[in-house]
């Protein structure tokens, strides 16, 4: 709860090179006072705080951290992303830094007098004394935030170590190792921050879908009006070509529409009077009128902007083990370098400083100083995470986390809903029958059946109670009855509802035959036709069964591919679904699924869903993301159908197919494997090259030139990998 005068707000933080520089500004501004509660997102570059800290004072202990602050609003945020898309080089970049500004004087003055050295013989001092100047320059800005951060945050950063490195080898006579060294370093961590950013850039091209103006129709006349200002019942002109500016629907005008950028789907989809479009999608060759459902903020396109951006900085469970490792390493570096230095020349009495024929000890933990940098370790796992989330986004698979990648490619086995999820979802009434009949074809007493359930069942959204009311409408049955009173849902089996005062019942075959008498020839006919694969509800009037109706569902196209490639993957199937048995198992073998579990309640799925994690370990539940919440949230991984059309898919679960696309999944679950597999490549090279050159350095058989040449190395090097999901292909 927030108190009285207390506000959560959010910042934009720049000058961030990796996952550590988040982590320090957010410690450093967590002790300010008036501060509830702060996070800092590296892969966003925001900050969101919780408190009362006047603006000021934040951006001095931002600026003491060696980091920049501004103020979010949505123009600065679109500009931000439009302004940086921009940047086309890596030299343009540079520019932009304040330090790598300096950082280039210092390696210019450095420079010439390496030149002058060359060609005239100048005397040591005045050497030592310009080396020292262009070092000085450079590592001005890099020993103010490490001197800062341990005095705010009481914590060694790798500036700090940098700082104490130069310094000690220009205490050494090392005047040009020293300044390159630093000047090396300060290069390195703008290409760091270039190829983050370049790893942002993932976002910022979400966002640049998000469109900024509409046509509005209004009395006759169109205007143009940006989208902020757009309400709910306003109605749009969308030209060919366009993109369509706000979720709505279609009023006129009919046109094949990409929708791409929002579901991943590869061809346009034919949308008419009546249908849905989503904001940020592509309008085709036709003109269409669409009236606004939807606010700006609240619109698809802005709730999965917003989804990834807090998806990404949900950290992965390998990234908090990370974190946790490189708090400690740091210190315990700096610890054993000192340890390094003083020890062998004080009880080996071994050389302190440099000989003609090898480095001293002080040299040698200088070279481990420069190499404790933990920056490769610690970004190995962010943009691996950006970059995959981002990826999946593009293909219109929503994964909510870094956690949820990684546990992703950990599940042993899916579980599936099935209709509307396997199956189309669409059923249609096959069949109407009212116990009265006696020639076996409709009758007015069976239509009397449609229409009663009807009447009950158009106070719900289940699929098959909107085949029920789409029948009986096509029928002309709608308004035979009024649309029932004290309408109660009997969870996983039916509905019950008072139609003219009499109490009606429509429910399963398995709710009738626990709680209402019945003829056991009038199961037998049901039983016939669902032998046949139909889905039957039963249709009673108080306690007298009056009829049942029958019903018919189809298999997605790609559902069979689907469990295919699943299975191929390694990960068996099940189908957990509350229809009758004979009409899952039939899906079950359309589908090539063995372990089909019929006749569920909600709890029910939800115990098989506990039962299949205790056989398997790790389990996803693939459903539509309302009916099935307990199943979705009880699996390890919660996968929900029609993210971009349902909002409560879309918060629900912890994975949302966008466009109900079923062969999504196979690719998602080799994109989080493929993440999975990166972010330990990437730790054990960070961590083998350290350990590597740590041992070198303690030998002394390596400079401090070559040190960081291979940290900053390594650092890109992990950052370039960590990238790959971005081009990811399914093969790999």
């Amino acid at each position: 709860m927030i108190n009285q005068g207390e506000t959560l707000k959010t910042y934009i933080i720049t000058g961030m090179d990796c996952a550590g520089c988040a982590r320090e500004v957010e410690t450093g501004v967590a002790r300010l006072e008036g501060v509830r509660s702060v996070q800092v997102d590296f892969a966003t570059s925001k900050m969101h705080l919780e408190g009362s800290v006047p603006f000021d004072i934040l951006q001095a202990r931002v600026s003491a951290l060696g980091k920049n602050i501004q103020a979010e609003t949505d123009t600065h945020v679109e500009s931000v992303a439009v302004t940086r898309g921009e940047i086309v080089g890596f030299w343009d970049y540079l520019l932009t830094r304040h330090e790598t500004r300096l950082a280039l004087v210092g390696g210019a003055v450095v420079l010439i007098t390496f030149i002058l050295a060359s060609l005239l013989a100048l005397p040591e001092s005045i050497l030592g004394a310009a080396y020292t100047f262009g070092m000085g320059i450079t590592l001005l800005p890099i020993a103010r935030s490490g001197i800062n951060t341990l005095r705010i945050n009481r914590e060694f950063n790798i500036n700090l170590l940098m700082s104490i490195a130069g310094i000690g080898a220009i205490w050494i006579g090392e005047y040009l190792e020293g300044a390159t060294v630093i000047f090396l370093f300060a290069l390195g961590e703008a290409l760091e921050g270039y190829t983050a950013d370049r790893a942002r850039d993932s976002i910022r091209s979400l966002m640049s879908l998000k469109p900024t103006q509409a046509v509005r129709l209004r009395a006759g006349t169109e205007e143009i009006i940006h989208v902020s200002a757009l309400e709910v019942g306003d109605v749009l002109l969308v030209k060919p070509g366009e993109n369509i500016p706000m979720d709505g629907i279609i009023l006129t005008g009919t046109s094949g529409v990409d929708q791409a950028p929002i579901t991943g789907e590869s061809v346009p989809v034919i949308k008419e009077g009546g249908d849905d479009v989503f904001a940020g999608t592509i309008n085709g060759d036709g003109v269409l009128t669409i009236r606004v459902t939807r606010l700006a903020a609240d619109n698809t396109i802005s709730r999965i902007i917003k989804l990834v951006e807090e998806a990404q900085s949900v950290r992965a469970p390998s990234q908090r083990v990370i974190d946790g490792f490189a708090k400690w390493y740091t210190p315990a570096v700096v610890v054993i370098a000192a340890l390094v230095a003083v020890v062998p020349p004080l009880i080996l009495n071994q050389p302190f400083y440099d000989t003609p024929s090898e480095h001293g000890w002080l040299y040698r933990a200088l070279a481990m100083l420069i190499i404790a940098c933990p920056c490769a370790l610690v970004i190995s796992g962010p943009v691996t995470v950006i970059s995959a989330i981002t990826a999946a986004a593009r293909r219109g698979v929503l994964i909510k986390g870094g956690a949820f990648l990684e546990a992703l490619g950990t599940v042993n086995a899916f579980a599936f809903d099935k209709t509307g999820t396997l199956t189309e979802g669409k059923p249609i009434v096959t069949e109407w029958r009212s116990l009265e009949c006696k020639n076996g074809d409709p009758c007015e007493s069976c239509d009397d059946i449609l229409a009663l359930a009807s009447a009950v069942e158009r106070r719900t959204t289940h699929p098959l109670a909107q085949a029920v009311v789409n029948a009986a409408t096509e029928r002309q049955l709608h308004d035979i009855y009024p649309a029932a009173e004290s309408v109660v849902l009997l969870a996983g089996r039916g509905v019950q509802g008072r139609v003219n005062g009499s109490l009606v019942t429509v429910g399963s075959h398995r709710l009738f035959s626990e709680t209402f008498p019945h003829d056991e020839a009038v199961f037998e006919a049901i039983n016939g036709v669902e032998a046949q694969g139909r889905t039957t509800m039963i249709v009673a009037e108080a306690d007298r069964i009056r009829g049942y109706i029958a019903l018919a569902d189809t298999a997605r196209s790609s559902s069979r591919s689907v469990v295919h490639d699943l299975t191929l993957l390694g990960l068996p199937t099940v189908i957990l679904t509350g229809d009758n048995a004979t009409v899952a198992q039939r899906i079950g073998e359309q589908l090539g699924v063995t372990d089909v579990r019929s006749e569920l309640l909600p709890q029910h799925k939800v115990d098989a869903v506990h039962e299949l994690i205790t056989r398997y370990k790790s389990v996803a539940m693939v459903g539509d993301g309302i009916n099935d919440t307990p199943s979705l949230a009880a699996a390890t991984v919660g996968i929900a159908m029609g993210g971009a059309g349902s909002p409560q898919a879309l918060e629900t679960a912890d994975i949302a197919l966008m466009a109900d696309d079923l062969t999504a999944l196979p690719f998602a679950v080799r994109l989080s494997r493929f993440a999975r597999r990166l972010i330990y490549q990437n730790v054990a090279l960070s961590f083998g090259m350290k350990t590597i050159f740590l041992v070198l350095a303690f030998f002394g058989f390596t400079s401090l030139w070559v040190a960081i040449l291979a940290d900053v190395g390594m650092s890109l090097l992990v950052t370039l990998n960590g990238m790959r999901p971005l081009a990811f292909d399914q093969g790999e």
